[in-house]
C-alpha cells in the first residue's frame, strides 16, 4: 500500500524522525525560507498531513499544500498557525494540550511558590553565608490565604485551578465565555486584576490576547500583586511590566515565557523581585516523549495506521534514542 505523504516541518528527536519514516513517506521542509517555497512548489501537491512544531503556516503556506488533511503540532499553543484559514480548509488540528497540562500546571505552581516564598533569592541568602551573619530571612507570601485570578481556563488552567484549590487558595477566572465550573467568573480581566492577588496566565496567543496584560492591568493587580506567566510572552506588555517594577507598582513576577525570547531584558533580568525560567514549562523528559509520540499517534490514527503505539515494530535502536 502507499504511504501518505507527510511534510516534516518539526525539529523531533531523532527517534520521533524515524517512526515518522517508518509509518509515512516524509519530505522535510527546507529550512531557509527561499529553499522552502521552491519544494512547496514543488512537492505541495502530495503532501497529506504536516509533523509541525515552530513553522509559520499561514495562507500562503496552505496555499501550496491542496490535499493537506491534517496538521499534528508538537505544542499546546498554535500562534504559529491561522486558525481561521485551516478550518475554511476543513483541515483538522492536534496538538498536545491534553498531554503537557499536568507538567506545565505543576510549573506554574511552583513559580507561583518561588515568587511569593521568594526561594530563589533564599537559596543565594543560604549559599552566600549570609543566614549566620543577617539572621532570619525576611517573610513571604501564602498562596494559601491569596486569591488567585486564572486568565483562561482551558485544559492548563483546570488543571491549575485543581492544584491550587488543594492549596486553599480562593479562585477566579477570566476568559472568552463562561465555562460550567463552580468558580467565579469574569469578563473582564482588569476586574479580575483588581480583586486578585496573583495572576496566572495560561491563555492562548491570539489577536485578542496580545498585550492583554498591559499597563492597566497590572495597575489593577497592584503594588502587593504578583504575576505568572506560563502561556507566551507577548500576553504580556513587557514594557509595561518593567515600567511598573521600576515604579513599585507590582510586588513580584515569576515568568517562563517572553516577549522576545530567547533575549529577556536586562531589566527583568537585574530584578531579583522575578523568578525567570526559560520556557522550560512542559520540560520534563516524560512529558516531552509523550509529546513526541502524539505527533507520530495523531497522523497515524488519521490515515488508519497502526503506530508503535498500537503495536508495529521498527528500529528499536533508533526509537530508544533520546
Amino acid at each position: 500500500m502507499t504511504k501518505p505523504i507527510i511534510l516534516n516541518a518539526a525539529e523531533l528527536p531523532e527517534w520521533t524522525h524515524a517512526e515518522l519514516r517508518a509509518l509515512f513517506t516524509v519530505l522535510d521542509l527546507p529550512q531557509e525560507p527561499e529553499s522552502a517555497s521552491a519544494f512547496l512548489k514543488e512537492h505541495g501537491g502530495k503532501v497529506r498531513g504536516i509533523a509541525l512544531r515552530k513553522t509559520k503556516i499561514d495562507t500562503a503556506f496552505l496555499d501550496t499544500l491542496p490535499a493537506l488533511e491534517i496538521i499534528s503540532s508538537y505544542s499546546a499553543g498554535l500562534d504559529n498557525v491561522d486558525i481561521g484559514a485551516t478550518r475554511a480548509r476543513g483541515i483538522r488540528i492536534e496538538n498536545t494540550s491534553h498531554i503537557l497540562a499536568e507538567d506545565v500546571s505543576n510549573a506554574a505552581v511552583g513559580l507561583a511558590l518561588a515568587v511569593t516564598r521568594d526561594f530563589v533569592n533564599a537559596d543565594a541568602y543560604v549559599r552566600s553565608g549570609q543566614w549566620p551573619v543577617q539572621g532570619q530571612y525576611r517573610l513571604g507570601r501564602s498562596i494559601s490565604r491569596m486569591k488567585v485570578g486564572i486568565v483562561g481556563l482551558g485544559t492548563i488552567g483546570s488543571a491549575i485551578a485543581h492544584r491550587l484549590n488543594a492549596f486553599g487558595s480562593k479562585l477566579a477566572y477570566f476568559g472568552p465565555s463562561r465555562k460550567p465550573v463552580d468558580i467565579p467568573y469574569y469578563d473582564d480581566v482588569t476586574r479580575l486584576a483588581r480583586d486578585c492577588d496573583m495572576l496566572i496566565l495560561t491563555c492562548p496567543l491570539s489577536s485578542a490576547t496580545h498585550h492583554l496584560i498591559d499597563a492597566t492591568v497590572i495597575d489593577a493587580l497592584g503594588p502587593h500583586g504578583f504575576l505568572v506567566n506560563i502561556a507566551r510572552g507577548p500576553v504580556v506588555d513587557e514594557q509595561a511590566l518593567i515600567a511598573a517594577l521600576a515604579s513599585d507598582r507590582l510586588a513580584g513576577a515569576a515568568l517562563d515565557v517572553f516577549e522576545h525570547e530567547p533575549a529577556v531584558p536586562e531589566a527583568l533580568i537585574r530584578d531579583r523581585r522575578l523568578v525567570l525560567t526559560p520556557h522550560i514549562g512542559s520540560g520534563t523528559e516524560e512529558t516531552r516523549r509523550a509529546m513526541a509520540e502524539n505527533v507520530v499517534d495523531a497522523l497515524a490514527r488519521h490515515f488508519g495506521i497502526e503506530s508503535p503505539r498500537s503495536g508495529l515494530v521498527i528500529d528499536t535502536e533508533l526509537a530508544s534514542t533520546h
